[in-house]
């Protein structure tokens, strides 16, 4: 069996691992045999990810060692290069896969909206994964190996969505970013995607009204929010070799929501 497992040589980096969509990714990346860091602004929620982690990369199957908890401050440049250093030191080599799942919403309407609101999200959702996304990359390229890099957009960086202009703006950011790594990365043996997940049911979605939940799922083809899982499913194969020709591409993960 173990020869079936897509990643099982693979070390995945995965920020924003202490719940949601994050979480559900760093079980589906253990599955299929990686072994995985998984950091979070909430180390104790990282360290219970860890604990959650089931099959081979909690045991025997992992070629190097155990899973392993950080935890990092994203929009902050020296946390994020002394994550990447931990994480090296602890595992002898750079990750091969890094997912950036950390964000956060600060909502309100456009001509309300604080400066301080605005800075916040930005400085989490896109400078974190700017920076996460670098100090990866860097580390790939200075080894010489190839990887892949997934960053969390969201479908509401495409559309838009009332009472989210700096959320929206920066997962719209997330999208040329990733398209942009992806033409300079390339050459390196480097692929970055990003994936734009619909409504999911997460920690951030169960802030959002009932009535707003409704009418919004009325409005998805497949009839229904999405699961964590259905995210890291799609990860998963943007991870793995399956996907060795995809490049700047953006998955929308949506049960066909503003499709």
């Amino acid at each position: 069996m173990a020869s079936q497992l897509r990643l099982r040589f693979a070390l995945a980096l995965v920020t924003g691992a202490g719940s949601g969509i994050g979480r559900a990714v760093g079980v589906r990346l253990a599955s299929e045999g990686a072994t995985v860091a998984a950091c979070d602004l909430d180390g104790a929620a990282a360290r219970e990810t860890v604990r959650l982690l089931g099959g081979p990369g909690s045991h025997e199957g992992a070629p190097r060692g155990a899973h392993a908890a950080f935890q990092a401050d994203v929009s902050e440049a020296g946390a994020v290069r002394r994550l990447l250093d931990q994480v090296q030191a602890c595992f002898s080599r750079p990750p091969s896969v890094v997912v950036s799942c950390a964000g956060i919403t600060r909502d309100e309407f456009l001509l309300h909206m604080s400066e301080d609101d605005w800075d916040k999200v930005i400085a989490v959702n896109l400078k974190g994964i700017f920076l996460v996304t670098q100090a990866a990359a860097q580390a790939l390229v200075s080894s010489g190996c190839p990887g892949s890099i997934i960053n969390i957009s969201s479908i509401v960086g495409k559309v838009g969505n009332v009472g989210q202009t700096n959320y929206a703006a920066s997962k719209a950011g997330v999208v040329g970013l990733t398209q942009t790594a992806a033409r300079e990365l390339g050459r390196h043996g480097i692929r970055c995607n990003s994936v734009l997940p619909g409504f999911i049911k997460t920690p951030m979605t169960q802030k959002v009204p009932q009535k707003v939940l409704d009418k919004v799922t009325g409005m998805i083809p497949l009839g229904h929010m999405g699961d964590p899982e259905d995210v890291a499913d799609v990860v998963t194969f943007l991870a793995s070799e399956d996907s060795g020709y995809i490049t700047g591409a953006s998955v929308e993960v949506t049960g066909g929501l503003f499709m």
